[in-house]
């Protein structure tokens, strides 16, 4: 992974990965019809989300939005003090909330930090609401500050024990939808840690944004 700064117009998008054939189609139909547009917006990316040059990134935080460990961590560590400042002025969040501060001395303009839930085996349908809703506001606070491009980390898929392939559906199907109706957001640029979990996106991606190399164009009804 690099440990220089990369602007969200270094990265591939979909469209480019699926010109040079680097992402199969699905082996099912895929759940939308080709936008040979939308998958101009997308990207898939292996690196340090706190190296993301964009207009906004979004922090798996927890409640308190003071930092902790893993991703949340490293971005206060590299925001540096003055994002813990501002945090303290927010009062906290609820699960599946948005709030978004300044970027300080990340090459990114803002954060939006977002809380996941701790996935439920017992309470899926309400775990899947709630990272529904972190991709969903985001995705809004994202629209609210202007738009442009936009860096996930992958939400509650660390300690906090959502499984990462039921997580990908969800973040992609989230995101097709709001796209859809949005013209905004330029770029939305997944952000993982693991050669596995770029294989699990990858994987997964043409679904909800297939290529127009995909043997189905139509979408069809689950």
């Amino acid at each position: 992974m690099s440990s220089s700064v990369v602007s969200p117009s270094d990265i591939p998008t979909l469209a480019q990965l699926y010109s040079s054939n680097d992402i199969p189609s699905p082996e099912d139909k895929p759940k939308y019809p080709v936008d040979d547009s939308l998958n101009g917006r997308i990207s898939i990316w292996r690196g340090d989300i706190t190296k993301l040059k964009a207009d906004m990134i979004v922090n798996a935080a927890n409640s308190s939005l003071l930092g902790g460990g893993g991703v949340d961590g490293a971005i206060h560590r590299a925001a540096g003090p003055e994002l813990l400042d501002e945090c303290e002025t927010l009062g906290g969040a609820k699960t599946g909330e948005t709030k978004v501060t300044k970027g300080y001395e990340l090459p990114a303009a803002r954060i939006a930090h977002t809380v996941g839930p701790i996935y439920s085996k017992l309470n899926s349908a309400r775990s899947a609401q709630q990272l529904g809703s972190c991709y969903q506001t985001s995705l809004e606070r994202c629209n609210e500050c202007g738009g442009g491009s936009i860096g996930f980390s992958s939400i509650s898929t660390g300690v906090y024990g959502y499984p990462i392939i039921d997580a990908t559906h969800i973040a992609l199907e989230t995101t097709r939808k709001f796209l859809e109706k949005d013209k905004s957001i330029s770029r939305v640029v997944y952000v993982v840690f693991s050669a596995k979990d770029e294989k699990v996106y990858r994987s997964i991606v043409p679904e909800y944004f297939p290529g127009s190399t995909s043997s189905s164009s139509t979408a069809y009804t689950m």
